[in-house]
């Protein structure tokens, strides 16, 4: 993909194709999310596409504007032999690109199942604090973060259904792939990437959200969930379900997101 190899994973042979999209920085997606689509890939394709500077994707010097994005998650999947139309499932930051997706080519997303997904909104007054964001990447490039064997202790770890072999697969990617030049490029255009996805409007698709507690998202607990409330309720045709747990909602209440992905998918088929 544009030079560079993009790691996609597949599971499941179902007719429905579920696209899970990682959230900013998550080092290993397929394995983030393997505790949720384990559960649903007896009924459907599943499909997870690492981004460039991701899980066993490379790190790469591609810019991180949300066309580029889109259009390698897009190849990346039709060259694996993937087609659409898809039902997304997109967690924090990857809600503005699953958002993006559906407004510019709307007949290959079928529906939008957010996993505590980011909105434009969410962006608009947000201050990064860049600084931070160059101090982790400092400190991952010089194998800091070995030093602390706690950060490499993820949801999906504590949380979920990895077996001990893959969690300790899970850590070596964290050393590997951790504020990589990707996830910082991705960060430095979030703001303008959101701003262009607001200004294009709610795409008018299906849309069922889950919503966390707002702890570890970055944002006041309130406010996090106000950005999803305020959002549905300028589309007609959305439902949003609160959940009290932390932002990596897919690894902890797991089973009930699996519960009602299904029936929400299975009634966009009547």
């Amino acid at each position: 993909m544009n030079g560079h190899q993009m790691h996609v994973y597949k599971e499941g042979n179902g007719e429905e194709t579920l696209v899970f999209m990682s959230g900013g920085g998550t080092s290993s997606p397929f394995l983030d999310f393997k505790s949720l689509y384990s559960l649903l890939s007896d009924k459907y394709k599943i499909v997870v596409v690492e981004k460039a500077g991701y899980g066993f994707s490379d790190i790469t010097n591609s810019d991180r504007d949300i066309d580029t994005i889109l259009q390698e998650t897009r190849e990346a999947l039709l060259k694996s032999g993937v087609e659409g139309p898809y039902i997304l499932f997109p967690h924090s930051m990857s809600g503005i690109e699953a958002l993006y997706w559906a407004q510019v080519y709307p007949n290959e997303v079928k529906g939008i199942i957010g996993l505590d997904m980011a909105v434009p909104a969410a962006y608009k007054d947000y201050a990064l604090n860049m600084p931070l964001v160059h101090l982790s990447a400092f400190a991952a490039n010089i194998g800091f973060t070995r030093w602390i064997p706690s950060l490499a202790e993820s949801d999906a770890i504590k949380y979920g259904t990895l077996t001990d072999e893959e969690k300790e697969l899970y850590k070596v990617i964290f050393y590997r792939r951790t504020a990589t030049k990707n996830m910082v490029n991705e960060i430095k255009h979030i703001k303008a990437n959101a701003e262009k996805v607001g200004a294009a409007g709610i795409p008018n698709i299906p849309m069922l959200l889950f919503s966390s507690n707002g702890q570890g998202t970055g944002w006041d607990k309130d406010a996090w969930i106000e950005f999803q409330k305020d959002f549905l309720s300028k589309h007609k045709d959305g439902t949003l379900i609160k959940l009290d747990c932390s932002h990596y909602i897919h690894d902890i209440e797991f089973k009930r997101i699996a519960d009602e992905s299904e029936n929400y998918i299975e009634s966009l088929n009547r």
